[in-house]
């Protein structure tokens, strides 16, 4: 049995043409169980064994521990190459990508990653030292508001000149969250910190304001997949639209079904 044939060994033909059609925009959907992630590992699998060169692709998880059993399968079928893929979760893959073009952003290569315990902090002390009332500010709330305005792509700046977002506030009680966020955006910066939440920001930024960098990293990844595609946000959208847009050999794999991060902007619409 030849490499492709024990590759495709036990998939059903819609699996087989899912794996096969890799040139191609996909858009891979299955309910529970199905065997969508064993599909995206074996395209993976597949196109390493016509000769894709494995650093062209990038692979997005939502989980360290899913991109770790991804390149597991994808190792058994086809050896050792599947260590030079670019997998992982779409923070630790863009972080990385960002420390290579800070500068660029104001920031040092050597920035800091905040916990969310590190932002509930930040935001608990902003609030104390505005003397605002933390029954109605609690840092919680108003760090889940930020995260929200981040993974739509909004900045403090734009947030404070947004008349909707102020009004919504204001209608909650909350009038100052714009406040808060820009102080809060402006200590990160000081402290040469990031939360998670910026990562997917400031790779957008970055995208949208330096061309030649979206270049350089779009032409290093000519494959782009994402699994569990039903959990992205918007910034994580667009960030994979930007990627794909040239070559569109972009492959989205979910289930419409299971959506589980919509408190964290996911949407389905994507």
């Amino acid at each position: 049995m030849n490499q492709d044939n024990s590759i495709l060994e036990g998939l059903s033909a819609v699996q087989r043409e899912a794996v096969v059609n890799y040139e191609g925009p996909s858009l891979i959907i299955a309910g529970a169980g199905s065997g969508k992630t064993r599909v995206l590992t074996t395209r993976i699998a597949y196109m390493l064994a016509q000769g894709v060169d494995p650093s062209s692709i990038l692979a997005l998880t939502f989980t360290n521990k899913a991109a770790r059993e991804m390149r597991e399968r994808i190792e058994k079928l086809v050896g050792p190459k599947a260590r030079f893929i670019r997998m992982g979760t779409f923070h630790s893959v863009f972080a990385r990508l960002l420390r290579e073009n800070a500068e660029r952003i104001g920031y040092t290569s050597s920035y800091t990653i905040y916990e969310p315990s590190d932002v509930k902090n930040l935001i608990k002390a902003i609030i104390k030292d505005k003397n605002l009332n933390e029954e109605r500010y609690k840092p919680q709330n108003v760090a889940a508001r930020i995260s929200m305005a981040k993974n739509n792509l909004v900045t403090a700046e734009s947030y404070g000149r947004n008349s909707t977002l102020i009004q919504n506030d204001s209608a909650a009680k909350k009038p100052r969250i714009w406040e808060i966020y820009r102080e809060y955006a402006k200590k990160c910066r000081q402290a040469g910190a990031m939360d998670f939440d910026d990562i997917l920001l400031f790779t957008n930024i970055l995208f949208r304001d330096f061309p030649d960098a979206m270049e350089r990293i779009r032409s290093r990844f000519k494959f782009v997949m994402v699994d569990e595609y039903q959990d992205t946000n918007y910034a994580q959208y667009i960030i994979i639209r930007r990627l794909s847009q040239h070559h569109g050999r972009v492959c989205v794999v979910g289930d419409d079904a299971q959506s589980i991060y919509s408190f964290r902007g996911a949407n389905i619409g994507n």
